[in-house]
C-alpha cells in the first residue's frame, strides 16, 4: 500500500510518538522511511525564549546539535525494528513547506507526523504545521494525536 513513509519530527513528546507509531506503521507496511526534521532560521524579533537569549551562532549550534539528536533517536529506532531509514535535516522558513518539499523529493507516499492539539482561538492565530501540511500536500498524511 505505502512504500516509503516521511516522518517529520521536532523532538517534542508529540512527534516522539508520531515517530514510533509511524515506524512500526512503515514495519507493517514493509515500507522505507526518512525522517526529517526542519531547524528555522534565528530572528531577531521572536517570542521564542530559546532565540531571544541566544546570539545567531548559539541559535544555530544548539539547533543543529538538537536536530542531531532527535535523528539518531530516529535511526535508532529503525534499525531496532527492522526498517530501512534515511534521515534529513532540513533548513528552512517554514517548517511545513520543508515538510512538503522532503516528502516529493525523496519519493515519499504518505506522511506521518503528529498533530500538537491546539484547539480554539490559539489553533487559529497560531495554526499547527500539521494542519499546514494537511492543507497544502498532495500527499496523503496520517496523523497521530
Amino acid at each position: 500500500m505505502y512504500n516509503h513513509v516521511l516522518i517529520p519530527t521536532d523532538g517534542s513528546i508529540l512527534s516522539a510518538t508520531a515517530v514510533e507509531n509511524g515506524m512500526h506503521f512503515a514495519r507493517d507496511a514493509g515500507a522505507k522511511v526518512t525522517v526529517v526534521t526542519v531547524v528555522e532560521p534565528f530572528h531577531v524579533l521572536t517570542a521564542d525564549p530559546e532565540q531571544i537569549a541566544q546570539s545567531q551562532q548559539e541559535y544555530e549550534r544548539h539547533a543543529k546539535a538538537a536536530a542531531a539528536r532527535y535523528l539518531t533517536e530516529a535511526e535508532r529506532q529503525a534499525q531496532a525494528l527492522g526498517v530501512p531509514c534515511e534521515v534529513v535535516q532540513v533548513d528552512h522558513e517554514h517548517p511545513y513547506r520543508a515538510i512538503i518539499d522532503t516528502a516529493a523529493s525523496k519519493g515519499c507516499d504518505l506522511i506521518a507526523m503528529a498533530s500538537h492539539g491546539r484547539r480554539g482561538v490559539s489553533a487559529v492565530l497560531i495554526g499547527s504545521e500539521t494542519v499546514k501540511v494537511l492543507t497544502h500536500s498532495s500527499t496523503p498524511v496520517l496523523v497521530y494525536r
